[in-house]
C-alpha cells in the first residue's frame, strides 16, 4: 500500500520544522524531539489509575508508574495480568512522563496493569546499563506481583521501538522465560538487528519519522568501544536458538526503516515453534502507535494489542 495521507502529512510538518543541515542530532535534540513528538499522543481507549513508585535498580533507586484500569472487570481485587513497558527513545530520549499516554492506552485495551520503567539512559549510563535495569524490573514484577495486583504468571514483557530491544532481549536472557514466569513478548515497531543493513533501513533511512543520523547517532552514544554488534542484548536477532522463548505478539509498520528486522524475527520465532501473532500496519511509519492525535490508526493499534493480551495463556509457574 502506498504511505498513508495523514502519515505522509506527519512527516511533511516534521520536515519542515526539522532542521536540514543537522548531520548528528545532539543527546538534548533528540530529547526534546522525542518529548514534543510524544504530545501527540492519546489514550481514548480506556480510563485507569495511576501510581507511581521506586524499586530497587542495579545502581541504585528506579522509578516506575503504575496504570491500573478503572474497568470493573480488573476491579474485583483478584489479581490480573500484568505488563513491564519499556518506553522507547533509542535507549537515549524518553521517560514514563513522555509515554505516559500511551503506556495507559495499552493498560485500558489489555485491561492489565501496567508497570512503566524508567531505566537509565545514555550517554549518562551506557550499555549494558538499560538491560540491566529492565531485569531488575521484570524481577521486581515478579517478586512484588501481590503487591502490584499482578497474577506473577500473567506478566507480559513488552515496549516500543528501543524498548521492544530491551523486553526482546530480558526474553531471552538464560533463565528469563520459566525463572521469570514471562507470559508473553510484546515487541511494537521493534529494533532488533544492528549487526547488519536492512533493506527497510536504506529505503525509509532519511524522512520517515526516524533517521539514520538519529539511530547511529543513539547507537554511538549507547555503546562503550569496542563493543560486538552481533550481541543478542544489542541485536536480538542475532541470537542463534530462538526455541523456547515466550509467546510473541509483535507489530510492524509498512514504512518503518526497522520493518524489514521486525518481520524476520517473527518469521524466525514461528520456525522455532514459538507461537507468534504479528501483523505489519499497511501504510504506516514508525511509532505511529503513539501518534493517536493524528493517525486514527493508533487506537485500533492499540485495541488489537490489547485484545491479543487479554486472550494469552498463563506462563509455566515462576520460579
Amino acid at each position: 500500500m502506498p504511505l498513508d495521507p495523514r502519515a505522509r502529512r506527519l512527516l511533511s510538518m516534521l520536515a519542515t520544522a526539522g532542521s536540514a543541515d543537522r548531520e548528528r542530532p545532539s543527546v538534548e535534540q533528540r530529547r526534546q524531539s522525542l518529548a514534543k513528538l510524544m504530545q501527540f499522543a492519546r489514550n481514548d481507549v480506556g480510563a485507569v489509575t495511576i501510581q507511581d513508585g521506586h524499586f530497587r535498580g542495579p545502581a541504585g533507586p528506579l522509578r516506575y508508574r503504575l496504570y491500573t484500569p478503572t474497568d470493573e472487570a480488573v476491579d474485583t481485587g483478584a489479581p490480573g495480568a500484568g505488563f513491564v513497558y519499556f518506553h522507547g527513545g533509542g535507549l537515549v530520549a524518553g521517560s514514563i512522563d513522555t509515554h505516559d499516554r500511551v503506556a495507559a492506552a495499552l493498560a485500558a485495551a489489555g485491561k492489565c496493569r501496567l508497570v512503566s520503567i524508567d531505566y537509565r539512559l545514555a550517554p549518562e549510563h551506557k550499555f549494558p546499563a538499560a538491560f540491566e535495569d529492565a531485569l531488575a524490573a521484570v524481577r521486581f514484577a515478579i517478586d512484588h506481583a501481590s503487591a502490584l495486583g499482578i497474577d506473577r504468571n500473567r506478566i507480559v514483557v513488552g515496549g516500543d521501538s528501543a524498548g521492544a530491544t530491551l523486553a526482546a532481549a530480558v526474553c531471552q536472557h538464560p533463565g528469563g522465560t520459566t525463572g521469570f514466569g514471562i507470559a508473553a513478548q510484546c515487541l511494537i515497531c521493534p529494533v532488533l538487528d544492528f549487526s547488519r543493513s536492512w533493506p527497510s533501513r536504506e529505503l525509509f533511512g532519511t524522512g520517515y519519522l526516524v533517521d539514520a543520523a538519529t539511530w547511529q547517532a543513539d547507537l554511538a552514544d549507547c555503546l562503550p568501544e569496542p563493543t560486538d554488534l552481533h550481541d543478542p542484548r544489542i541485536s536480538p536477532l542475532c541470537l542463534a536458538d530462538l526455541s523456547g522463548l515466550p509467546p510473541a505478539i509483535i507489530h510492524t509498520a509498512e514504512f518503518d526503516p526497522m520493518r524489514d528486522e521486525g518481520n524476520a524475527y517473527a518469521a524466525r520465532l514461528a520456525d522455532a515453534g514459538v507461537t507468534v501473532a504479528h501483523v505489519c500496519h499497511d501504510g504506516m511509519v514508525h511509532n505511529f502507535h503513539a501518534l493517536g492525535t493524528l493517525l486514527p490508526q493508533a487506537k485500533s493499534a492499540l485495541e488489537l494489542i490489547g485484545r491479543q493480551i487479554r486472550s494469552l495463556p498463563h506462563a509455566p509457574a515462576a520460579q
